[in-house]
């Protein structure tokens, strides 16, 4: 599998990073944007640096990068994540705002008909917020908030960090055991 992975500037970044780790201990080829925001939510939210997080991609682009391969839809991926997605993100890539690599390699998964993945980490959720989702969800995007489940009785922050990494694998077909699946009562 080859993934584009994105992540930009949201509360959040450590969804972007835990799904890399875990997309390469499963040896999928993974292709990573930041966003400038991003990196200083990186700085300030997690003791790793850009650099550290790069190191977890397959290869890793610039977010001014145009003329990187994933600006193009003839470099083949199986879909693409923005963990977390920032409202600017979302609303650039609802309205084909393509002004950089993250929402150009979007609009081209978007275009080719590929699997895209947002994980908006924004509260509450404003009628603006809710028409962008709905549009991208209407042309087959898939939205997945950053809303992790109780039922598996979480005892730590990384068990629902798991949950939420391990819904966008459900996405992917990407098998996994982060969390314990809902089996009833």
């Amino acid at each position: 599998m080859r993934i584009v992975v994105a992540i930009t500037g949201s509360s959040g970044v450590v969804y972007g990073k835990r799904l890399l780790e875990v997309l390469s201990d499963k040896h999928v080829e993974t292709h990573l944007i930041v966003s400038k925001g991003a990196e200083e939510i990186i700085a300030f939210e997690l003791p790793s640096k850009k650099g550290d997080i790069e190191k977890l991609a397959t290869r890793a682009y610039r977010v001014n990068d145009l003329s990187s391969p994933l600006a193009s839809g003839s470099f083949i991926t199986d879909g693409m994540i923005v963990a977390p997605c920032s409202a600017k993100t979302l609303a650039g890539i609802a309205n084909g705002y393509s002004d950089n690599l993250v929402l150009r390699a979007a609009e081209v998964t978007i275009k080719q008909g590929r699997k895209l993945i947002l994980v908006p980490r924004e509260t509450p959720l404003s009628a603006i917020h809710l028409e962008n989702m709905l549009k991208l969800a209407r042309l087959g995007v898939v939205v997945l908030p950053a809303m992790p489940a109780f039922y598996h009785h979480p005892e730590s922050m990384d068990q629902l960090i798991d949950f939420v990494v391990g819904k966008i694998l459900d996405s992917l077909g990407i098998e996994h055991d982060l969390f314990e699946r809902w089996s009833g009562r």
